[in-house]
């Protein structure tokens, strides 16, 4: 469910007309629905009300310390992946005590940096990092709280690029071998187990591989509760799809309903890593028509967005759907076309052979279920500065990141004085 909806001809985010913000602010944007966000959070913690829990949210799906606000303020938790993300996870009020860091590639300063401020536990990847840790840990009199991540070989039946829990994949330690690197972290000095991660993959359509991989995890918890290992945390990661096309993904209730038995059977406090499916529908990319071309084979309709605003269709062939901001009548003409930017990169399009009805130069489209991995990887890529940031709560909107300018694409870039005059 979200609050994108056709009010009197019209899309509407919650009481906001879309069209209002475009004329005030421009083109390209995102806009988010504050009550959408505030939905989907507590619809993950309620289903999961029946066990000890941590919902911590994923940030590399969408980091504006705005929405970092309103879900701390909801409960939320954090699932870091670099210093950066740490940073305004704590800028945005939340409790340290709710961050979880993960990621294969943690630099010593960002090691010692989460180490100084008391995260809840570092999901580790690999045994250099975990001397790693264990090195920085006793340099700073200090302990690093960890649980490793395991590699359970479970397929999530997603795309390969995304899809993280499989042996060739680089994220975790296989299964099979995790009980020596438990071993090893037991006998280093300056580290604590509380925990065992893992996390498959992203834009799961089915619950199976999520109790498929929680059994294996499972049973590999007992195996380390007998060896005398006190395993306070299973961190099932995030990964639960959404609606983008046609997909049925499961609610979380259906989630929780699946999984919860396994849960209360090892007796730990659950950490959960949703991301895309809090964001990913309570916000859209909206973007102005600027031109039509023909060639013969192809119609094109060429927008102001482009593939440095939303990456994913590109990156991942994935499917947005595309609305005019004017609701249009059954009997309006479609047409047949790539809606494409204007990157200079074939490769820059958000949708390819689309059946759309027609729309004119000046016209409105909304790029639906834009919140996850739109902003948060987008770039300046052919110097574009990157675009504006809208929340909408009730009937007012607020602009929680300002359109960059040209001068803040060259900002800290410098002319060497043999250059200079």
């Amino acid at each position: 469910m979200h609050d994108f909806q056709y009010k009197n001809g019209e899309l509407y985010c919650e009481g906001v007309p879309v069209k209002t913000v475009a004329q005030r602010i421009g083109t390209p944007f995102y806009l988010y629905s504050s009550n959408t966000l505030s939905m989907h959070f507590r619809a993950f913690d309620t289903a999961f009300s029946g066990v000890p829990r941590v919902i911590c949210y994923a940030l590399k799906s969408n980091s504006n310390s705005a929405i970092l606000r309103l879900l701390g303020r909801e409960g939320a938790g954090a699932d870091i992946v670099s210093g950066g993300e740490l940073f305004r996870a704590l800028r945005a009020g939340i409790d340290p005590k709710k961050i979880v860091y993960a990621g294969v590639g943690k630099r010593r300063d960002e090691i010692e940096y989460a180490l100084k401020i008391g995260i809840l536990m570092f999901n580790v990847e690999s045994g250099d990092e975990l001397r790693a840790l264990d090195d920085a840990a006793g340099e700073m009199r200090a302990t690093a709280r960890i649980a490793l991540r395991v590699n359970p070989n479970i397929d999530p039946k997603t795309h390969a690029y995304i899809s993280t829990g499989l042996k060739e994949n680089k994220f975790g330690i296989p299964i099979e071998q995790a009980l020596e690197y438990y071993q090893m972290a037991r006998s280093l000095s300056h580290v604590e187990i509380v925990g065992v991660h893992h996390h498959i993959g992203s834009q799961i359509t089915e619950v199976q591989p999520f109790v498929d991989a929680l059994e294996k995890v499972v049973a590999f918890i007992k195996e380390l509760k007998s060896a005398g290992m006190n395993i306070k945390y299973i961190d099932i990661g995030g990964g639960l799809g959404i609606t983008y096309k046609d997909e049925t993904p499961p609610l979380p209730r259906e989630l929780a309903t699946a999984i919860q038995p396994l849960l209360k059977d090892c007796g730990c406090t659950l950490v959960l890593e949703p991301g895309r499916a809090i964001v990913g529908n309570a916000g859209i990319l909206v973007t102005s028509v600027l031109y039509h071309k023909e060639t013969g084979e192809k119609k094109f309709l060429i927008v102001d967005a482009g593939m440095n605003d939303l990456i994913r269709p590109s990156l991942y062939d994935a499917y947005h759907e595309i609305k005019p901001i004017v609701e249009p009548a059954a009997q309006d003409p479609h047409d047949v076309v790539d809606v494409v930017g204007p990157i200079c990169e074939s490769g820059d399009f958000l949708a390819k052979e689309r059946d759309m009805p027609a729309v004119k130069r000046g016209d409105l489209l909304a790029v639906m279920s834009g919140g996850a991995y739109g902003f948060s990887m987008s770039s300046n890529y052919n110097s574009r500065p990157r675009v504006a940031e809208v929340m909408v709560r009730g009937n007012e909107y607020f602009v929680i990141r300002e359109r960059e300018t040209y001068n803040d694409l060259i900002k800290g870039e410098k002319i060497p004085r043999w250059l200079a005059g």
